[in-house]
């Protein structure tokens, strides 16, 4: 199990990459040189973030890409649910049956209170935050 996935991961270091550069327009070339992603995985996450209203891109000379919301407001359970779905530790076995221990299961008790602590510690984790901008 990963809490972070490889997508999820290049996308937040992109993000962090054209938030430090406030408001220059930062080329895909720049961000495969300096963050040493593979140009294929970092096109896909960058048209992803684009069609999520994450990232404004221009094409042409002097084009690339500008963080469309501010640091601030970009959360990293939003880049989670974007690039993994919802954020869960742990499926019942039984998936889309009703588990019939599901109100009595402590293994599942206590990878809900484990779950929901992880939560609770990573709301309120935001590009701007991981830049140094703020707490």
């Amino acid at each position: 199990m990963k809490l972070i996935t490889r997508d999820t991961d290049y996308a937040v270091r992109a993000l962090c990459f054209i938030a430090k550069k406030r408001g220059e327009i930062v080329a895909a070339s720049q961000l495969v040189k300096e963050l040493k992603i593979p140009r294929p995985f970092l096109r896909k996450i960058l048209q992803v973030l684009n069609r999520k209203g994450v990232l404004n891109s221009y094409k042409g000379i002097g084009g690339g890409f500008l963080l469309a919301i501010p640091a601030e407001r970009i959360y990293l359970l939003d880049l989670v649910k974007i690039f993994q779905g919802q954020f869960k530790l742990n499926d019942c076995l039984f998936k889309k049956k009703i588990c019939p221990n599901i109100n009595t299961c402590n293994l599942r008790k206590k990878i809900m209170n484990i779950q929901n602590y992880a939560l609770k510690e990573l709301r309120p984790v935001s590009i701007a935050c991981l830049i140094g901008r703020r707490k």
